[in-house]
């Protein structure tokens, strides 16, 4: 019964639900876009490593005076060599020294290729692994070998279809010899994770010299000491640069979730204004089902006088005008559930993010658009099971 009387007012219908369609539709696409976003981020942050952390001159969040961070005194090998000595918590420590070098083999040559130089302990801290061959060893850093491990970006540039294991490539005006090349890692934020080669950390200064800056990256295998070891890398390099007690850090130490926190701060406001938004729209459609469920009151009145009449009590007429108002909504929310997960997809589409329809999100807008109708419907629904049979009966 309350489905033929949405069906006998099928514009009226239409017209109802739509705020809610709209409300629901709003809420749903954010979600979806949400959650694609989160994937995405949280996954690309995920390389970095929760357990790692990052000693070196800028923060990777800088607040307030850049000129602050400017002005800091380089990390330099003498840093790198007191936390060796001194940070007993961290199970890896590696320096890691960057140049930009042109690159060649046989005909191929490319500008600009990522060259890091570093010591056995970076594939732990970088979380990295050798595909084919192997990867820097402990004698290999120790004498300065003249030896690379390439990342699958630059081995797809250089080699093609060649097997570069043991080949000589040029780095800037020296040579070495290939021993590895690394799994492919895919991209950072849009930035290449692949378009790197990584040489001994000696050969690295000895090729380019020793007084360059430099980060040093520090894992611990025991998560819950993290804190302690940044407190204790924190105390070794206030030392070690002789800062006063009454000054504040001339170093930073980076870590995951300075990134995730960042992150989190920035979409969070956004997202929150966004729902406001949505909430609004139901709100509106909701006020908009519970105006045209008093008109469908006053409309039935006789209708409503002839089913007491017959029998009817007050819950059965509760009910019937109650469902009308939860069909009314839950339409609109199915139909904004679907909307909403197109549109998500659409705004995900365009910034080549993955998506998909998540329990949640039905659960949001099934719970949203049954809500409304259930509170917009009630009070309708109340007075029309309050009025008398005789007066409802003499109603023209």
């Amino acid at each position: 019964m309350a489905w033929q009387a949405l069906v006998s007012h099928k514009l009226r219908s239409f017209l109802t639900t739509l705020g809610i369609l709209i409300g629901v539709t709003t809420i749903i696409t954010i979600w979806t876009t949400i959650e694609g976003l989160n994937q995405y981020v949280f996954g690309q942050l995920s390389n970095i490593g929760a357990s790692t952390v990052y000693v070196q001159k800028y923060p990777w969040v800088i607040k307030g005076d850049f000129w602050k961070y400017r002005n800091r005194k380089n990390i330099t090998y003498k840093e790198y060599q007191a936390l060796v000595q001194y940070c007993t918590i961290a199970d890896h420590i590696s320096p890691e020294v960057f140049a930009p070098k042109k690159v060649s083999y046989k005909d191929r040559k490319f500008d600009n290729i990522f060259v890091i130089g570093t010591n056995e302990e970076y594939s732990f801290t970088a979380n990295v692994a050798p595909e084919i061959g192997r990867f820097l060893t402990e004698l290999d850093v120790r004498n300065k070998r003249y030896v690379c491990v390439l990342g699958r970006e630059v081995t797809d540039q250089l080699f093609e279809k060649e097997n570069p294991l043991g080949k000589r490539i040029r780095i800037g005006d020296k040579k070495y010899t290939v021993i590895g090349v690394l799994e492919k890692k895919g991209n950072f934020f849009g930035q290449s994770m692949d378009n790197f080669i990584i040489v001994p950390f000696g050969t690295f200064r000895r090729v380019y010299g020793g007084h360059r800056g430099m980060r040093v990256a520090l894992l611990t295998n025991k998560t819950e000491r993290l804190e302690e070891m940044k407190d204790q890398i924190r105390g070794i390099l206030r030392r070690v640069r002789k800062i006063s007690p009454a000054e504040e850090d001339d170093f930073a130490i980076n870590q995951q979730d300075m990134l995730t926190s960042l992150y989190k701060s920035l979409t969070s406001t956004l997202f929150a204004i966004v729902f406001v938004i949505g909430g609004i729209s139901l709100l509106v459609g909701g006020i908009g089902i519970m105006n045209i469920m008093l008109v469908s009151v006053a409309e039935r009145t006789r209708e409503i006088g002839i089913r007491k009449a017959i029998g009817a009590n007050r819950k059965n007429i509760l009910s019937q005008f109650l469902l009308e108002a939860i069909v009314i909504s839950s339409i609109g929310g199915v139909l904004g559930i679907i909307l909403g997960y197109f549109g998500g997809s659409a705004i995900l589409s365009q910034m080549d993010l993955t998506s998909g329809v998540s329990i949640t999100s039905i659960l949001i807008g099934f719970g949203f658009s049954t809500t409304v109708g259930v509170l917009a419907g009630f009070y309708p629904a109340y007075k029309a099971a309050g009025l008398s049979p005789i007066e409802s009966l003499r109603y023209e």
